[in-house]
């Protein structure tokens, strides 16, 4: 997903995998019932009607009641939660809200939520955004008007993207988020984690930050695996195509 890109290419030097040991392990096995922790990135409950809570957040398929807004998020995080139109050349692009710090429990990274929002009204959020700026290459981000950001905090969330200020590993990620359903290999150094039954799709990188990317579990397909596949299946293409001829 292109919004998850751009925020991948903001994100700063993470700490190193001892804090992640850390935190994942030694601090939350000495943690009681009693004062158990809430809001960690592994704590996902799957709701009726094809959706799921990770973060205190709800997200819900298209058309169903009940998800959160990103007026919702910003009552979690705060006034600190950046909030603008992300557009390619070509393109509508999305309404996303971005956070930074984004404390999850123990687990401290960055946020970037995608908003569910009709494509004509994100272009009227940008016809009447205050101002424009280059974020990554030719990618613009949009500064909304202030009469607009009403509309913008009622808009519900279709995804979320967190990204771990501590470096992840499989060891870390089987503790905690258990066997994924299907492993697809992205690259030499990427692997996805797919966990559809909760909407989870988890990036392991050994040159880059980690991912983890949230959807109603309902939307799973469509959102999050059938993107990956399409663009393997491109990478494959694109690669055969350039391929010398055999002599």
């Amino acid at each position: 997903m292109k919004q998850f890109k751009i925020v991948l290419a903001m994100v700063a030097a993470a700490l190193g995998l001892s804090a992640l040991i850390v935190y994942l392990g030694q601090r939350g096995e000495a943690t009681s019932p009693q004062t158990e922790t809430t809001g960690l990135p592994w704590q996902i409950d799957v709701l009726p009607g094809g959706g799921s809570r990770v973060f205190g957040l709800t997200l819900m398929p298209a058309g169903q009641p009940g998800g959160s807004t990103l007026g919702d998020a910003r009552q979690r995080w705060g006034d600190t939660m950046q909030i603008a139109v992300i557009a390619a050349p070509g393109e509508d692009g999305t309404l996303e809200a971005y956070v930074d710090p984004a404390p999850a429990g123990f687990i401290n990274g960055k946020l970037v939520i995608t908003a569910r929002m009709a494509p004509e009204a994100i272009r009227g959020l940008r016809e009447r955004a205050l101002k424009a700026e280059f974020m990554e290459s030719t990618t613009r981000k949009y500064q909304l008007a202030p009469a607009d950001m009403a509309q913008a905090l009622a808009a519900p969330m279709a995804a979320l993207g967190f990204i771990p200020s501590a470096n992840l590993d499989e060891v870390a990620v089987q503790q905690r988020f258990g066997p994924a359903t299907e492993q697809v290999r992205r690259n030499a150094h990427m692997v996805h984690h797919l966990y559809p039954v909760h909407g989870l799709d988890l990036v392991l990188d050994t040159e880059g930050k980690e991912l983890l990317q949230y959807v109603a579990p309902a939307e799973f397909d469509a959102r999050l695996r059938g993107p990956l596949k399409a663009a393997l299946a491109a990478s494959a293409a694109s690669g055969a195509s350039r391929a010398p001829a055999a002599r």
